[in-house]
């Protein structure tokens, strides 16, 4: 990458105030957050980090596990909890929260108290994470942009008989041969 090329992307290094402000659609999930790593993925880097504010009576994100990617928080200010599989634990400022990945244990962050809770969240931007959804059994498989429920089928369940590749090799041109 040249000097110019690098120029042209997001800086190495921001100030959180000159960050737009991202938010999730109202609703019980309803939080904000400011990306704090810009340049990072647009230069190949995986680690992401945000500072997220959750308002009283709001969940962060349905409960999940990943497949991939440990996630990493720190708690700013305010009060929540976090639901780690079948525990609770308020949490607090300075608080620190490991979620390491393949675990299949589940976590969650929310907010029951009267204040905003801020903290700093720390993952990877790995495009090809799975993650799983164990209240509604929903699985996210981020390279194909996919959330939903999977289905047990057979291997080979409605694959064509006889197979698509023996259709085209005889559709091919004639001087493949």
């Amino acid at each position: 990458m040249t000097p110019e090329d690098d120029a042209a992307l997001p800086p190495l290094v921001v100030n959180i105030d000159d960050l737009p402000e991202e938010s999730t659609p109202e609703g019980p999930w309803h939080h904000s957050w400011r990306g704090l790593t810009p340049g990072m993925k647009a230069r190949g880097g995986q680690l992401g980090a945000n500072i997220s504010r959750l308002p009283p009576g709001k969940v962060a994100c349905p409960l999940h596990h990943h497949m991939r990617g440990d996630e990493f928080f720190y708690v700013l200010e305010g009060r929540g909890v976090l639901r780690y599989g079948d525990t609770l634990r308020e949490i607090g400022p300075g608080d620190a929260i490991s979620c390491p990945h393949g675990t299949e244990i589940a976590h969650q962050i929310a907010n029951p108290f009267d204040a905003d809770l801020v903290y700093l969240g720390v993952g990877p931007n790995d495009p090809d994470e799975v993650c799983v959804y164990p209240d509604t059994g929903k699985v996210l498989v981020r390279s194909l942009r996919t959330v939903g429920w999977l289905e047990k089928a057979p291997y080979t369940d409605k694959e064509p008989v006889p197979c698509k590749v023996f259709e085209l090799w005889a559709a091919r041109a004639p001087e493949a041969d």
